[in-house]
């Protein structure tokens, strides 16, 4: 296998960061940038020192028999669509979250992607943060044992300063706070305590005269399959800087962030504490796309999956939408959804 040549959809500042991570290997290029604004994608890549056609044209992109894998970044309503033209093309997948804005989009990309296997990433891209790592290792040596309680926070005061905020303020494109961007903490949930049985969930205004057109704050209960309990908070309307808190306790210990305390450390008094790069900023320094697209390149060169191919990314989702659901309705909703 040669160069492997990349089509990317989009030139916000996601797509200019796997735009930066594709580049910077010598054994992967970018061949298309898909943009309704090509002025502005062509000043982008000259920004950024790449040379790639620009074009309107997606399905005219992806069909290109030359191109091995497509990057998502466009908006989340247009992706279950865009990711079954890929896959029907044999492309290998890279998609940005949330991945449908609804069941029905989510379904579509699952069967396609079941008649078109192809590698796939879904950019949770918090699963490649270094802090993540280092807890992910430690729950699978037995650090703290099985995971009986798990709280993560989302707070982010996503306003206007934000460009995505133009669209991710409203219901057709941001959906829900979950949706949104509290999805990562969903999926950070799953991840160091398994799977989830039940939610039971909520949502609030912040200010009678917020922008969004769906309730920026929600609070949700989880009934995890192991038994144990779990809770997810998202604040897209919050006087904090950012944040994202990982609370994990477990039957031999417990992990504060990047704080361990643990049956393997005899005589431990305090929490000791692991120098790392925490998932606390929105900037892109804590955002790892470089080390999700190393991933994502070798899970196609040597067979294997990534760290968050689609199978797994998909039960996140589906936790995401019961959290709206029970919002909606007042009542729990139990996992995995009925078709």
């Amino acid at each position: 296998m040669g160069t492997l040549r990349f089509v990317v959809v989009g030139t916000g500042w996601v797509a200019g960061e796997y735009l930066k991570a594709i580049a910077s290997r010598t054994d992967a290029e970018v061949a298309t940038v898909v943009s309704r604004n090509a002025e502005h994608a062509r000043a982008r890549l000259d920004s950024l020192g790449i040379a790639a056609r620009v074009t309107g044209d997606y399905e005219e992109a992806v069909k290109d028999p030359t191109v091995d894998a497509v990057v998502l970044c466009s908006t989340p309503d247009l992706r279950p669509e865009q990711a079954v033209v890929a896959a029907r093309h044999g492309k290998h997948l890279v998609l940005e979250k949330p991945l449908a804005m609804d069941r029905e989009g989510l379904r579509r990309m699952a069967e396609a992607l079941a008649r078109h296997p192809v590698a796939t990433a879904v950019s949770f891209v918090l699963r490649w943060n270094p802090s993540f790592a280092n807890t992910k290792a430690l729950i699978e040596d037995d650090a703290i044992g099985r995971v009986f309680m798990a709280q993560v926070d989302y707070w982010h005061h996503v306003g206007p300063k934000y460009p995505q905020y133009r669209w991710s303020r409203t219901k057709a494109q941001g959906g829900s706070s979950i949706l949104s961007a509290g999805c990562h903490a969903v999926d950070a949930v799953r991840y160091f305590a398994g799977d989830i049985a039940e939610v039971t969930a909520y949502g609030c205004r912040t200010w009678a005269d917020s922008d969004y057109e769906f309730d920026p704050n929600a609070i949700a209960i989880f009934k995890l399959q192991n038994g144990g309990i779990g809770k997810v908070s998202s604040s897209l309307e919050c006087k904090t800087p950012y944040k994202f808190n990982v609370h994990l306790l477990g039957e031999k210990g417990a992990i504060m962030n990047n704080r361990l305390f643990s049956h393997k450390l005899p005589g431990q008094t305090d929490y000791a504490t692991i120098p790392t790069i925490l998932p606390d900023s929105g900037d892109v320094t804590h955002h790892p796309f470089a080390e999700e697209i190393d991933d994502f390149i070798g899970a196609i060169r040597n067979g294997t999956r990534t760290r968050c191919d689609f199978a797994d990314a998909y039960r996140s989702m589906e936790v995401s939408f019961a959290i709206d659901e029970s919002i909606a309705t007042g009542r729990s909703v139990s996992l995995p959804l009925a078709e």
